[in-house]
């Protein structure tokens, strides 16, 4: 059974992988574009080809397993229309991410900036802009394995944690969950908005002017999902109006984002280049979610992760 890999996982692991009965190509995903040598594969192991390969014209195509969590970056429409399975690395990136949400939290209530910039300068000043997390209401957009593994590691600070989803489900570590259409009431309520939804249609821009003046003034907003979900026009406008006590952004619209974007222009913004999902177990746990799938589908088992195309997207 033909795969082809756009990234190398290094000597050991892929040979785990042929040893599990699968032939393999190695072509990066800088190099990729259709030729005869890919034309019969039935897997893909990927990030974003998709720019550069044509996967209408790989007609054995049965399955694409993104080392991503996101799956905005794949055509979606066709792969439905085919039947074609799709699985993400949901979990891979949570730990890291969850950390780094509750870093950004930290640094923004506690002025980290401020003290930053006087240590630069050598300047020994005092600051009483800093804020208690304790007592505060957390909402997340969106209760997934980033949210839940953010929410797990806020249970120590005394933090009312609550959650966004599309029934209004419970899930563990949140304290209460709201259905999509009560998204009001949690933006009201929270002190601290994270972004962590993932991108679909119907959450394109869900974060816009509208939504942005029923969250508290002095709230804090956060944003791991994807760029789009936050109207970034209206967002510089509400900073503008010094809305929000502090901004960490690790996503957006364009990226890398432009020298010329006025969200670099705010004191009161952390910006990250999309790093949040960064650690040094990065590959292990997506090599990890990636064997076990390959096992599972050699085998004729039920994948993992597999993700429901039917949810407007």
């Amino acid at each position: 059974m033909k795969v082809l890999f756009t990234y190398d996982y290094g000597e050991e692991k892929m040979k785990s992988i042929s040893d599990l009965g699968y032939e393999i190509i190695y072509i990066h995903e800088s190099q990729i574009s259709n030729c005869e040598e890919i034309e019969d594969i039935e897997v893909l192991v990927c990030y974003n080809p998709f720019n550069n390969l044509d996967i209408t014209k790989l007609k054995n195509l049965k399955w694409i397993q993104l080392s991503s969590i996101g799956i905005d970056q794949a055509p979606l429409k066709y792969i439905k229309e085919k039947g074609i399975h799709l699985s993400n690395n949901k979990g891979g990136y949570s730990i890291p991410m969850g950390e780094w949400i509750v870093l950004k939290i930290l640094e923004i209530y506690k002025n980290s900036k401020y003290f930053y910039r006087k240590q630069d300068i050598k300047e020994w000043k005092l600051s009483t802009d800093v804020f208690e997390l304790y007592g505060k209401n957390v909402g997340f957009l969106g209760t997934g394995t980033i949210a839940k593994e953010a929410a797990k590691r806020l249970q120590g600070f005394g933090v009312n944690i609550y959650g966004l989803n599309t029934r209004g489900n419970m899930v563990e570590y949140f304290d209460r969950c709201f259905a999509i259409e009560d998204i009001n009431k949690l933006l009201e309520i929270s002190d601290i908005v994270v972004c962590t939804i993932p991108y679909t249609n119907s959450t394109h821009n869900l974060l816009n002017e509208e939504k942005m003046d029923r969250m508290k003034k002095g709230s804090v907003l956060i944003n791991v999902s994807r760029g789009n979900i936050i109207n970034e026009e209206d967002l510089v406008k509400k900073l503008r109006e010094n809305k929000y006590l502090g901004v960490a952004l690790d996503v957006f619209d364009n990226e890398p984002l432009p020298k010329n974007s006025q969200l670099w222009s705010f004191d009161n913004i952390y910006i990250t280049p999309h790093n949040s999902w960064v650690s040094e177990m990065r590959n292990e746990r997506r090599f990890e979610n990636i064997y076990e799938n390959m096992r599972r589908y050699i085998s004729g088992e039920a994948l993992i992760n597999l993700v429901n195309i039917n949810r407007g997207y």
